[in-house]
């Protein structure tokens, strides 16, 4: 990978983890069995939105390390897509004047697919764990 995409995918790797781990913990602080409550009056499970809070704060901070990159990034994928098509699709791309649209959702879905299939960038674990075990390979061949 050239040098300006290596650049490009560490900062959205980054900023996308911080901003995943800050959706999932104002889930917690604000009451996790209120979002719960949502999930529920939406049609979905109780227990998914333990889930999903669970995956962004978890994620968040593993991506903002760099671990894990492409699972982190397609579980968020998944979350955005449900996001959109559960909840946000209704109101059109730009909203309808009672609720926002889905283009946030969007962007951070598409955020997440150029990581999930790119990988994490330098400065990440995922990298110095990749050194790591090419090292090892080496020194047992």
């Amino acid at each position: 990978m050239r040098k300006s995409k290596e650049i490009g995918s560490t900062l959205l790797r980054i900023v996308l983890g911080i901003t995943f781990f800050v959706h999932g913990l104002s889930k917690f602080q604000g009451g996790i069995e209120n979002v719960s409550g949502w999930f529920h009056s939406i049609g979905l499970p109780n227990f998914m939105a333990y889930i999903v809070a669970s995956i962004e704060l978890v994620g968040g901070i593993a991506l903002v390390v760099g671990l894990g990159t492409r699972v982190i990034s397609a579980l968020f994928v998944f979350i955005m897509a449900g996001a959109i098509f559960k909840v946000k699709l209704a109101a059109g791309f730009s909203g309808n004047g009672k609720m926002p649209g889905y283009e946030l959702e969007l962007l951070l879905l598409i955020v997440a697919l150029n990581l999930a299939l790119s990988g994490s960038g330098f400065l990440s674990l995922d990298r110095v764990l990749s050194r790591l075990k090419d090292s090892n390979k080496a020194i047992q061949n």
